[in-house]
């Protein structure tokens, strides 16, 4: 049984968790840093990188050791940042076949590469301090 956190109540998160979760933020930073430095999107390097598809199936098999510990919001943050950014990224991609769709997609892609970063970074700050992500 996981001990508990007197002043939240939730479970508390082993260290190897914590190291995981970090683990998998770096993955994820990994794969949107090689869209800033390549000549891909960030949001395409990141649905599309290893290092975030390896850190996606860390969550989805880690997922169950995580639960009730505030690892949960991280884990599911993470979850939810890989499929949106792909839900995001197949709209941006129908809209390239269209001429005005083009320059749209452009922008769409550009936005979701900052707001995946931004996911990663908030998510990552909050982790080292050991926060909960919200549940939104």
């Amino acid at each position: 049984m996981a001990d508990i956190d007197s002043r939240t109540g939730t479970a508390l998160a082993s260290s190897g968790l914590i190291g995981l979760t970090h683990l998998i933020y770096a993955l994820h930073a990994i794969s949107a840093a090689a869209g800033i430095m390549g000549a891909m999107f960030i949001v395409t390097a990141f649905i599309t990188g290893w290092p975030s598809l390896i850190g996606v199936i860390l969550n989805y098999v880690k997922r169950s050791d995580v639960a009730g510990t505030f690892l949960e919001s991280h884990f599911r943050w993470q979850i939810r940042t890989f499929w949106f950014a792909l839900l995001w990224t197949v709209v941006a991609l129908l809209l390239v076949f269209t001429i005005i769709g083009a320059p749209l997609a452009w922008i769409l892609a550009v936005a979701v590469g900052l707001w995946v970063l931004y996911r990663i970074i908030r998510g990552w700050l909050a982790l080292v301090s050991e926060r909960p992500m919200p549940i939104r």
